[in-house]
């Protein structure tokens, strides 16, 4: 462990806590950590407490006891995110970078260690790598990816509906994502449930988050070396063929960032609309009653739960103020979303409906905004709604208070999603939906007869024609929610 000094963030040459001290024990200096047994427990928690010490901006420690900055404020996050002047993504000049004590052995490192690639570029070249992502994005056909995702969806529900029970997060959240961004990405041979297991592995800081992240770097690799030599019709082949020109090492660390980001993001929203979908009476009773669709339902959750608690790390450019502390240049900070989306400033109510809202930080903001949160949503939107069509009937089978949680400084996943349903066979795939409509009620009991009419004189009588037979269910005419249920779907 590092020996703290008198420049780490929050200290100004404070030094630790004597013994018997409230704050013994915490960390170098009496810092709290974002790891460790109370970080793991309670997180969310955790933010609350460092508010109430330190306002919305605080230092803490990350693995390694290395400081660092955790931005807890709306504002101040939004005003660190949207000012390249002062802050920037290029983790080269954090002084713990510098000076060795966030090095390559952090379990952190793949998340904040310096690659060519957008997300730690600036200026020009941030231009010319962004510039490349969001065109090849700009090819992706999306009604054909809600295609996709109902076929991968009702692949997922085949291997389980004829169960009647199934975990929601193992069997269908952690897959379907992998699924699609493995066909956008145009290798769907590759998925796999290695590849479900590194990409969740990879981002939680664990001691097998290099090696998985080296597994994912030698897909993506493989992959950029088939496309280079045979072109397809997919977002890889895009990429390389960009007028950009990015190289084989920046085609595949931009591979990486869109799936794994992608993944990880959608991979927990899905989850976390589901639980809230099957623990909250009033959130199901909106969404089957029509007062709320599931994009809205998919907003709700991305306030509430939003599926990366906290990103690292920004760093300062130059000295300034945030919230009301001093940041010197080369200081780490956190973008922490979860707690800038229960910021009391910005939500003293946590209950109030959050619908038609969008100014949570679950996608980020200013220069280094998710570009493939639209991906994300389609995902989630297709993917559930395609489920709770397939399964209306579906119920936790487990209390609530029995779902646990593991938790980490970049994200908190949900770790079983127990259901119970009616068995119901397999449908084929290829298939294209079609919306359930029940056939009209004919045994409807009146309280009085229908008043009668006089006969028509014989001679007033129009020559009788011959009955038409009555379509079939399937030949029935399509009203306007079925054809837009056909259309959203990407039929």
């Amino acid at each position: 462990m590092t020996t703290p000094s008198s420049s780490w963030p929050g200290t100004d040459g404070a030094t630790a806590p004597p013994p018997g001290c409230p704050a013994h024990g915490l960390g170098p200096n009496g810092l709290r950590r974002l790891y460790g047994p109370e970080a793991d427990t309670d997180l969310a928690g955790l933010y609350e407490k460092l508010r109430a010490e330190h306002g919305p901006v605080a230092p803490v420690l990350i693995h390694n006891d290395v400081p660092i900055w955790a931005v807890l404020g709306h504002s101040e996050n939004l005003h660190m995110i949207r000012t390249p002047s002062q802050y920037t993504r290029d983790s080269r000049i954090w002084r713990a970078v510098r000076d060795g004590t966030a090095g390559p052995d952090n379990p952190l490192a793949p998340v904040f260690t310096w690659q060519p690639m957008a997300t730690f570029a600036e200026g020009d070249e941030h231009q010319r790598l962004r510039g490349a992502v969001t065109g090849a994005m700009s090819g992706i056909d999306h009604r054909g990816v809600r295609r996709y995702i109902n076929r991968y969806t009702n692949h997922l529900l085949n291997d389980i509906c004829q169960d009647g029970q199934a975990d929601l997060v193992s069997q269908f959240a952690e897959h379907l994502p992998m699924m699609v961004m493995c066909h956008i990405l145009g290798m769907p041979e590759e998925y796999n449930e290695r590849m479900v297991q590194s990409a969740r592995d990879m981002i939680k800081g664990t001691e097998t988050a290099i090696a998985s992240n080296a597994y994912i770097m030698k897909v993506m690799m493989g992959l950029v070396a088939r496309r280079r030599a045979h072109p397809e019709e997919d977002f890889t082949s895009s990429l390389i063929a960009h007028p950009a020109q990015l190289s084989d090492d920046e085609v595949g660390a931009h591979l990486r960032l869109v799936l794994i980001a992608a993944y990880e993001a959608t991979a927990n929203l899905i989850a976390n609309v589901l639980r809230m979908v099957l623990t909250d009476p009033r959130f199901r009773a909106q969404l089957s009653g029509g007062q709320m669709t599931v994009p809205e339902a998919v907003e709700q959750s991305l306030w509430d739960e939003p599926p990366f608690s906290a990103m690292v790390g920004y760093f300062a450019k130059q000295e300034t103020q945030l919230g009301g502390q001093r940041i010197r240049p080369g200081d780490g900070l956190i973008f922490g979303i979860a707690p800038g989306n229960v910021d009391p400033m910005v939500r003293p109510d946590l209950a109030a409906n959050m619908q038609g809202n969008r100014s949570h930080l679950a996608f980020g903001s200013g220069p280094h905004e998710c570009p493939g949160q639209d991906i994300g949503r389609a995902i989630a939107d297709t993917g559930v709604d395609a489920l709770l069509m397939r399964l209306p009937d579906v119920e936790l089978d487990v209390p609530e208070s029995e779902l646990r949680w593991t938790s980490s400084i970049l994200s908190r996943h949900l770790v079983q999603l127990p259901v119970r349903f009616a068995p119901r066979p397999p449908q084929d795939v290829m298939a294209r939906p079609s919306a359930q409509v029940p056939a009209p009620r004919r045994d409807w009991h009146v309280s009085s007869p229908p008043p009668s009419r006089a006969p028509e004189p014989v001679a007033a009588q129009a020559p009788q024609q011959p009955a038409s037979a009555p379509l079939a269910e399937n030949e029935r005419p399509k009203g306007a929610w079925r054809r837009f249920l056909t259309w959203w779907r990407g039929y």
